[in-house]
């Protein structure tokens, strides 16, 4: 309890979360070793130097190289055609965009951020409800942390030491999953609301939706061939984030937009972005170190299975607490802050740590459209000029979608989450 208390004063004060976990760390080693500086010096070495947590900036610079080309307008126009039959039209053009922008991104932030600059002035020139219009952008925009390949997605495997590719490719059914449910929603309420949807347009023949959708094959191969590679076992991850990189420059330079500052640009943002996550890693590395000496989270382990909630009561005091965390930081913090208590209670608890990674990503999604400080909510508040209030309001119902994801991982685990990645991986 000093240490969460600690903890809580130094973030509480400004100090950086790699600084306070690192101070917490500190302390909490002083109490056991007489040297607690050399475990964190070894400790900050082991978690930046490994070959593994290459693929974090790799696929954080592909993610900042396709935020400044066209392929978000690409994707729009593309999809657009194919979904002119169902209720809600071109909302469903939202989801799309979303999962596709999102497989090659890996953020949130920047899947919500760069559909919503091409999609919400096209749905407001069209006459589209603006309420759902917002809402599923904001929502959809978590996607990005959820289809592969994900920066969070390495974050925990990296903290939990799992397999990233076996954590990448569970994530897919659930995000799948998640985007159908989205896309039901959507087609439920429009069938409820037949007098807020906008008059019919002009429908395309075959033909003239293929050549719409010609703008998609550069997006195609780049999920191919970054995806594809791990998933046949081709390549690692860390090959997979290279070929994504590759990938990505030569998309920009194919549509034009690859200049010198946009180079430069995005390799200041990739760095940015990438020190501040393997900083983070490094504090946390070392605090779960002095956690492990001082015997603190064996003890919480022992005291949850003490109290024998079972496994789902362990879930639901979980699901509790991320959410609540979730008001508060961001995903990164979320699951370096949590990973070295967390991870024996779920070992004991007898769940699969890859099924785990999913179930974290997913309450992390939930945590970007939870007020105060959900970062999608924070792009949609700044792209719409509306207040965060009324965007967290308008993501409600696609909130409660990915609370069903929730439970239905859980109650289907090897279904949903482990069973592709075995199935995939043993061959």
């Amino acid at each position: 309890m000093l240490l969460l208390v600690l903890l809580c004063f130094f973030l509480g004060a400004g100090l950086w979360i790699s600084m306070s976990l690192a101070a917490v760390g500190f302390v909490a080693m002083t109490a056991v070793h007489p040297s607690p500086g050399l475990f964190l010096a070894s400790a900050m070495w082991e978690s930046s130097g490994s070959w593994t947590l290459a693929a974090l900036p790799m696929f954080v610079w592909m993610g900042e190289i396709l935020f400044r080309t066209k392929l978000s307008e690409e994707l729009f126009n593309g999809l657009a055609p194919w979904v002119r039959w169902l209720p809600g039209r071109l909302l469903h053009v939202n989801i799309l965009a979303c999962g596709i922008f999102g497989s090659v991104s890996g953020s949130s932030a920047a899947t919500c951020a760069t559909v919503s600059k091409i999609a919400l002035p096209e749905l407001r020139r069209r006459g589209y409800d603006e309420g759902v219009a917002i809402g599923s952008l904001a929502t959809a925009g978590t996607l990005g942390i959820l289809i592969p390949p994900s920066i969070i997605m390495v974050v925990y495997a990296v903290a939990a030491q799992v397999s990233i590719v076996r954590v990448f490719i569970a994530g897919c059914l659930p995000g799948l999953l998640v985007m159908v449910l989205f896309s039901a929603y959507i087609v439920v309420w429009a069938l409820l609301n037949p007098s807020k949807q906008p008059k019919a347009e002009p429908r395309l023949n075959f033909s003239e939706k293929l050549r719409v959708s010609v703008q998609l094959i550069p997006c195609a191969l780049l999920i191919i061939a970054t995806i594809g590679s791990m998933f046949v076992n081709v390549a690692t991850a860390t090959e997979a984030a290279g070929f994504g990189v590759l990938g990505s420059l030569v998309l920009a330079a194919v549509t034009r937009t690859l200049t010198w500052e946009s180079f430069y640009e995005s390799l200041k943002g990739a760095t940015r972005l990438s020190c501040m996550i393997m900083f983070i890693l490094a504090g946390a590395a070392f605090l779960t170190k002095a956690m492990a000496l001082t015997g603190i989270p064996a003890a919480l382990a022992e005291g949850v299975r003490a109290l024998n909630l079972g496994p789902y009561g362990i879930i639901a005091i979980l699901t509790l607490v991320y959410v609540v965390l979730g008001t508060a930081l961001d995903g990164v913090s979320m699951i370096v802050l949590t990973t070295s208590i967390v991870v024996p209670m779920i070992q004991a608890a007898g769940f699969d740590l890859v099924w785990f990674g999913i179930f974290i990503v997913l309450l992390v999604e939930i945590a970007e459209i939870t007020p105060p400080v959900g970062f999608n909510l924070f792009v949609m508040q700044t792209m719409t000029g509306r207040e965060q209030g009324e965007v967290a309001m308008a993501s409600l119902p696609f909130f409660m979608m990915l609370v069903v994801t929730v439970v239905l991982i859980t109650l289907f685990p090897v279904t949903l989450v482990t069973g592709l990645p075995e199935y995939l991986l043993a061959r």
